[in-house]
């Protein structure tokens, strides 16, 4: 007799205080087996994030039905809930999608726990294995991040065109 998973109720807490959450308890759970195992436990946690994050990519992709870039941005709203993420558009079409977010309250959350460092780790390490897991088709690119020191983060999103070959 197979069961089927639990339903994934967890955005219903909002992003943002799932991501606080989950701070409080990796952070202090990161720092004790590092203590006991070495620095190399926070590159296993980065590691499992990543992965994490791919697989909730492949579930949203499966929700949203659709891989699209604009199926995509239609699916983001829970990381923006709550005020978390002030964006400004810049593109949005079938080829990309690219925003800029001018204000992170997750980073301002981290930094005020203490836990900058830790931010990158458990929120913006996620977001290129988000859209792999999403769509492995498409290229994720951002140069900098508010939780770096930036005025803002530049989330650009393309789907390279297939060229199409022309026979004569």
């Amino acid at each position: 007799m197979t069961s089927e998973p639990p339903i994934d109720r967890l955005n219903e807490v909002g992003v943002l205080n799932r991501r606080e959450i989950e701070a409080r308890i990796v952070a202090p759970l990161l720092e004790r087996l590092s203590e006991r195992f070495g620095p190399e436990v926070y590159d296993t946690a980065r590691d499992v994030i990543v992965d994490v994050a791919r697989e909730q990519g492949a579930a949203l992709a499966d929700l949203v039905g659709d891989d699209s870039l604009p199926g995509f941005a239609s699916a983001l709203g829970a990381w923006s809930a709550d005020g978390a993420l002030e964006t400004e558009m810049r593109e949005l079409s079938d080829e990309v999608f690219a925003f800029d977010v001018v204000r992170c309250r997750y980073a301002e959350m981290y930094r005020a726990l203490g836990l900058a460092d830790l931010g990158a780790t458990m929120s913006c390490n996620r977001d290129g294995s988000l859209i792999e897991g999403f769509n492995p088709d498409v290229v994720f690119t951002r140069t900098q991040t508010i939780m770096g020191g930036a005025d803002h983060c530049d989330f650009r999103f393309e789907l390279p065109s297939t060229p199409v070959e022309i026979r004569s």
